[in-house]
């Protein structure tokens, strides 16, 4: 099975159909502190949404579409990364994350969206990759720089939440971009 290191303890693998029971239980610790922050369609409420959700996934992925990718740490699933959207005809791709509190601070959305995009960019060839957040969500901007990207754009009152609109950002980083980054990183 394919898992990636990013730290001693923590692993990035494939967020499958079959797990739908820990993904479940993840989202019963996560649930409430992200649901500020990702779309309404992603947070499941029990079991079967969260056998839905990956199912949606897994289908979109055959189709070299969006992509599902969890988080691990000490063997528990603390969050993810995902291909919102994933166009490879189009060389384009948004990226994505969420994370249940006890894992924030430790850098593992970061080391694993930087495997997302060596991925898209090396792998498949992609051109653009987007990042799209709350312009109030701190950790979630603070990641779009530590991958390099630009912010290009505020679009206003795009993001409907507990009633009132919310700001969103347009963060993007293109493939040429991307190898500079990793070459002045060394990461």
């Amino acid at each position: 099975m394919f898992s990636l290191p990013l730290r001693d303890n923590a692993r990035l693998r494939p967020l499958e159909t079959w797990q739908a029971e820990e993904f479940a239980a993840h989202m019963d610790r996560a649930r409430e502190h992200i649901r500020p922050w990702v779309g309404a369609g992603f947070i499941t409420e029990d079991l079967a949404g969260a056998r839905a959700t990956l199912r949606r996934y897994a289908e979109r992925q055959a189709a070299d579409g969006a992509r599902l990718h969890g988080i691990w740490l000490d063997g528990t699933l603390v969050g993810g990364v995902m291909f919102v959207n994933f166009d490879a005809a189009a060389g384009s791709c948004e990226i994505g994350c969420w994370l249940e509190p006890a894992a924030e601070g430790h850098g593992l959305v970061t080391e694993a969206c930087r495997a997302l995009l060596d991925w898209a960019f090396a792998a498949r060839g992609l051109h653009r990759a987007q990042w799209n957040c709350r312009a109030d969500n701190a950790r979630s901007s603070a990641v779009a720089k530590r991958l390099g990207m630009t912010l290009e754009g505020v679009r206003r009152q795009s993001w409907p939440y507990g009633g009132t609109r919310h700001d969103t950002q347009t963060w993007a980083i293109l493939a040429p971009e991307w190898s500079a980054h990793r070459g002045a990183t060394g990461n």
